[in-house]
């Protein structure tokens, strides 16, 4: 009977061990939330609204909608598919929204508009800048700058550069993820090219670069 007991409390760890195995926390990066944040950011930058393309409907192969009747989607909804293998899923209370509304990152937004409509846009426009696949500016042709403008320009890009990294920084902290500072900065870099107007320059990922 003593050796029957013993085996019975000592399975008691080990099955809480399975069952703490089994359960995985989600702590998702919210990329639609993120996108949206740098587009606001983005257009009230470079100011004049960019047309966007409206959103497509999800469409299966052949032009057939992918619409699946309410009660079923109901019904999946209510579905956790991972616990019927034996997961389970804890999902964060904190859903970040990627908000944008804090002093520090405000400042930051007004510094690089102001500066992009004084000194950058014009240098767009010429081609001499463009939108590098890093999140910052570079100049790309320095000769179509004026020989007497390149010094103030130059130090436009520098500051206009510290401030973005300086904000993807902050929005990373602001939303209590620091550790999403390098997607931040991925999702922004995609948004600079999106927002660049007709006859910008944007590099790509393998560093060429293209005219919109």
């Amino acid at each position: 009977m003593r050796r029957w007991m013993g085996s019975r409390w000592m399975g008691v760890p080990v099955a809480a061990v399975a069952l703490t195995a089994c359960v995985t926390i989600n702590v998702y990066f919210p990329a639609a939330e993120a996108k949206e944040a740098a587009r606001e950011f983005v257009e009230k930058v470079i100011g004049d609204e960019a047309q966007t393309a409206p959103p497509k409907s999800p469409d299966k192969p052949g032009g057939q909608s992918a619409y699946v009747p309410a009660p079923q989607r109901a019904l999946a909804s209510r579905i956790d598919w991972l616990s019927l293998v034996g997961i389970g899923t804890a999902y964060a209370q904190d859903e970040p929204d990627v908000t944008l509304k804090t002093p520090a990152i405000q400042a930051i937004q007004s510094r690089m508009a102001s500066r992009f409509e004084s000194t950058l846009r014009s240098h767009f426009d010429s081609g001499a800048l463009g939108f590098a696949n890093d999140g910052t500016i570079d100049v790309r042709d320095a000769a179509q700058i004026p020989l007497p403008q390149r010094v103030a320009v130059n130090q436009a890009v520098a500051e206009q550069n510290r401030d973005a990294k300086a904000v993807y920084r902050e929005i990373s902290v602001a939303n209590k993820h620091p550790e999403w500072e390098q997607q931040i900065r991925a999702v922004f870099t995609r948004q600079w090219a999106d927002s660049a107007r007709a006859g910008w320059w944007v590099q790509d990922a393998g560093g060429n670069w293209r005219q919109k």
